[in-house]
């Protein structure tokens, strides 16, 4: 039987020095191709996996602003039966408080994609305690909306998925809306996909293959194809814009 030979503690400091030599010089060279730009090693080099789902803040190309900061050009009032009082004020769009529902919509609806999009807007509640922005969108022949501070104040959701609105669905959250504090807000929706954020932070993201997009019963269904809304609350909106994704 053959006995293995077990190294004595020369070896052992041998090779401990020989790995600490190896990482020195390592190191060495990474932080002198960094200061030369010359090639780094490869695993420094090694590229990061990006995250393709957030949004690309820095990616500023085919926005088109539906919002010229000084009229309600290019929009109309919704009809809802007891709408508050909209107005521009301060490069705002404040939808006042209504008895339930205050909101804009659309003029051409024909410029509205179907589908391939991106959507933008910044959205506060200024005063009330319901969803002060409830963002109606196509989904290709269809219709939903992205609710934000709704049942009371803090449902977040997507109205209405396979026939369960958004207070009930697979895309309802709850969250924390402050008083007068902006909600960057954006929707994306491809052929496979819905997606929504808020302040970056994914809030939706449902595979519609299969599923069926619809928009709750009543009068939110003025909104179509594009609008937003107020329930009960006031709602102060600000850069809405849209783009098509190629």
């Amino acid at each position: 039987m053959k006995t293995s030979r077990i190294p004595n503690h020369h070896h052992l400091l041998s090779l401990l020095a020989a790995c600490v030599a190896v990482c020195f010089c390592s190191i060495v060279l990474c932080s002198a191709a960094e200061s030369t730009n010359a090639p780094s090693c490869k695993t420094c080099a090694a590229p990061k996996k990006a995250d393709a789902a957030k949004p690309d803040a820095a990616n500023e190309e085919g926005w088109k602003s539906l919002f010229d900061g000084k009229s309600l050009k290019g929009w109309k009032l919704t009809d809802f039966i007891g709408k508050g009082k909209v107005e521009v004020k301060d490069g705002t769009i404040v939808l006042g408080t209504g008895r339930d529902l205050t909101g804009i919509s659309i003029a051409d609806t024909n410029s509205v994609p179907r589908m391939d999009y991106e959507l933008e807007l910044e959205a506060k509640r200024a005063g009330g305690y319901d969803f002060f922005c409830g963002l109606t969108f196509p989904v290709g022949k269809s219709y939903c909306t992205l609710i934000l501070g709704g049942w009371g104040g803090s449902v977040v959701g997507i109205s209405s998925i396979d026939g369960m609105d958004a207070s009930e669905n697979e895309t309802t959250k709850s969250m924390e809306f402050v008083k007068d504090r902006w909600y960057a807000i954006r929707v994306r929706v491809t052929s496979e996909k819905l997606e929504c954020w808020i302040d970056k932070e994914q809030v939706v993201d449902v595979t519609t293959t299969g599923k069926k997009i619809s928009m709750r019963f009543g009068e939110i269904e003025e909104s179509a194809p594009l609008g937003i809304a107020s329930y009960d609350t006031t709602g102060v909106l600000r850069n809405l814009r849209i783009r098509r994704l190629d």
